[in-house]
């Protein structure tokens, strides 16, 4: 595996250590969003020389702020070293997927079965990081998949708790709403702008992964906008923190890989029992790494992720 498949942003705001703040012993309690009309999401595909598209397909999830982009490199050598389908979306508000309410885990989970069913997709592996993993985490637990979908669950450093985000991210999203009320013109502007918020270049540049810059074509597009849908993200904060299912409510019995990055604590030992509720056949393994695994040890993740795939019963 060549060293390409670092990327380009890896933002150590996501190695910090107070992005979340856990609220266990005063959790809120969200809709399950049953009645959320799902949204078709866009989605980069690689499809192995034996042109299957249905059958042990993997999908992927990305994280806040991330898209199926960031996932681009790992995607093309998982389809070519397993021969499978890989597809990697852009969930509701990210990338081009389309901006839709609710901005909650059951509702973006409701997006992925669709695109699941849409396709016909089976004995899939499901894997997410951040956000992403408790996305796949919530589709997972839902009592309404059907249980020949899901053969395996990859949850890329998270846990599935109730916590609150860090006030950095609401922070960010106030950097671009400024970046946008000034109607700048080049990449150029828009970091500086950025960079007065946060100093690290790493994470300047992966929230620059979401601008557009101007049309020339189009006057009322004349200046530097972001993918995402600022206000929703804004007020979608605090879900995003959340989890749909608490302990015991329900549990998916399937394969379970959780991966840690070593440096991260987004997984600590106080939420290992919490993840053996809801998961109870559960392994974990552990990498020398910040929070954003994937993107620090591109190589030894994708090791684990295609052994664990590899050997299904």
């Amino acid at each position: 595996m060549h060293s390409n498949l670092l990327l380009r942003s890896r933002p150590s705001c996501f190695t910090r250590q107070n992005l979340y703040r856990s609220f266990i012993s005063r959790p809120r309690y969200y809709s399950s969003d049953n009645q959320v009309k799902p949204v078709d999401l866009e989605f980069l595909e690689q499809i192995p020389e034996n042109g299957n598209r249905t059958e042990g397909a993997l999908v992927i999830l990305h994280g806040l702020f991330g898209s199926k982009r960031n996932w681009s490199s790992l995607s093309k050598a998982f389809s070519r070293d397993l021969d499978i389908p890989v597809y990697a979306l852009d969930l509701r508000n990210h990338g081009t997927s389309p901006h839709a309410l609710p901005m909650t885990y059951s509702a973006m989970a409701a997006d992925v079965l669709h695109f699941i069913q849409q396709r016909n997709l089976s004995k899939i592996s499901l894997l997410g990081h951040s956000m992403g993993g408790k996305v796949v985490m919530a589709l997972a637990l839902n009592p309404s998949l059907p249980h020949s979908v899901l053969h395996n669950l990859i949850v890329a450093d998270i846990a599935p708790i109730r916590a609150s985000l860090s006030g950095e991210f609401l922070s960010y999203i106030e950097a671009m709403k400024r970046v946008e009320s000034m109607k700048l013109r080049t990449r150029k502007e828009a970091l500086e702008v950025l960079a007065e918020y946060e100093k690290d270049p790493n994470v300047v540049l992966f929230l620059l992964t979401n601008i557009i810059t101007p049309h020339t074509s189009d006057p009322e597009h004349d200046y530097i906008r972001f993918r995402i849908p600022l206000e929703t993200m804004s007020d979608a904060i605090q879900e995003i923190g959340s989890f749909p299912y608490a302990p015991g409510e329900t549990r998916w019995d399937g394969r379970t890989l959780f991966v840690k990055g070593e440096k991260s604590k987004f997984i600590n030992h106080h939420y290992i029992q919490t993840m053996k509720d809801f998961f109870p056949n559960m392994k974990l393994d552990t990498l020398d790494a910040g929070h954003w695994v994937h993107g620090e040890r591109p190589n030894e993740f994708k090791k684990l992720v295609e052994a664990f795939i590899a050997t299904e019963p």
